[in-house]
């Protein structure tokens, strides 16, 4: 019978460094966030980073027509505040089918947390204006620009969920599929905030980076988990089928293990001393075989 220590070594430990790596990488990049709107006004000036917003925004209004102006909103909306969580929820629902665990639904909804949180914020703190609306193609946006919310928050749940498609799947073709069409998707939708004039350039690109840095803490959370449960010796994750696999897999070999010994038993000669006491010495070997492995 396990104690109650060993079970919250087995349980809790694992899933205490999963929170704490994401509590603490989730703050790390609300704390970037902050500084870079304290620094934005100092870096991003005409004579800085802000000499790429002008111009790509000139190119863009270039390539503008009507079909294009229509695509791009089309496919911009996926991204928004509605899209996304539609998008996020399908993919999460059957990544968590497939997957028979709760991963999905608790990856996707702190990451997706944390980056909410974090454009709100930068948006709040730095206060950039858009480009003018007569710049721009409608339907027109009023909320503060930096960053791209749109793509900081498509970076981060799909770059999330192209993760643990990558550990759903094994076969090579299907990890390539969902990286690169992971990485169109992202790359697309911050290009596309552009292209309509709704953010600028360097509002995307800080999009892109504060996203990636979120997903490379949240996926370095979810390694430090499973190298916890293996080193508290808890096997592997609970599924919904399996929610205690490894104390099953024990109780099993344990109750095989009595089950052999009671043939062998049964089987000796009740008159023959050494023929028993061999066989409860083989017994006992054999025994200890399957609980050492």
């Amino acid at each position: 019978m396990s104690t109650v220590r060993d079970r919250v070594d087995k349980w809790i430990k694992p899933y205490a460094a999963l929170w704490l790596t994401m509590i603490i990488g989730g703050a790390l990049v609300l704390t970037m966030a902050l500084l870079g709107a304290e620094v934005y006004s100092d870096v991003v000036d005409e004579e800085g980073l802000a000499s790429l917003d002008i111009p790509a925004l000139e190119y863009s209004q270039s390539l503008r027509n009507p079909d294009a102006d229509a695509f791009a909103t089309g496919f911009t909306n996926v991204g928004g505040g509605i899209g996304m969580p539609i998008v996020a929820s399908i993919l999460t629902a059957w990544l968590t089918f497939l997957s028979r665990t709760w991963r999905p639904i608790v990856l996707v909804g702190g990451a997706a947390l944390v980056s909410t949180t974090a454009t709100t914020f930068g948006k709040r703190l730095v206060g950039r204006t858009r480009p003018d609306h007569s710049e721009a193609v409608p339907p027109f946006e009023t909320s503060p620009s930096f960053p791209s919310g749109h793509t900081l928050n498509t970076t981060v749940v799909i770059g999330v969920l192209v993760y643990l498609m990558c550990l759903q799947f094994q076969v090579l073709w299907a990890r390539t599929t969902a990286i690169t069409a992971g990485a169109v998707f992202i790359i697309a939708m911050g290009l596309s905030r552009v292209f309509l004039g709704h953010h600028w350039m360097t509002d995307v690109m800080a999009g892109w980076l504060l996203g990636l840095a979120w997903v490379g803490m949240v996926i370095l959370a979810h390694r430090l988990f499973h190298l916890m449960r293996r080193r508290e010796h808890a096997g592997p994750a609970p599924t919904f089928e399996h929610p205690v696999l490894r104390e099953d897999h024990t109780e099993n070999a344990e109750t095989r293990t009595g089950s052999a010994a009671g043939k062998r038993d049964g089987g000796s000669s009740p008159g023959n001393d050494g023929g028993a006491s061999g066989s409860g010495a083989d017994g006992g070997r054999q025994g200890r075989g399957p609980a050492a492995g």
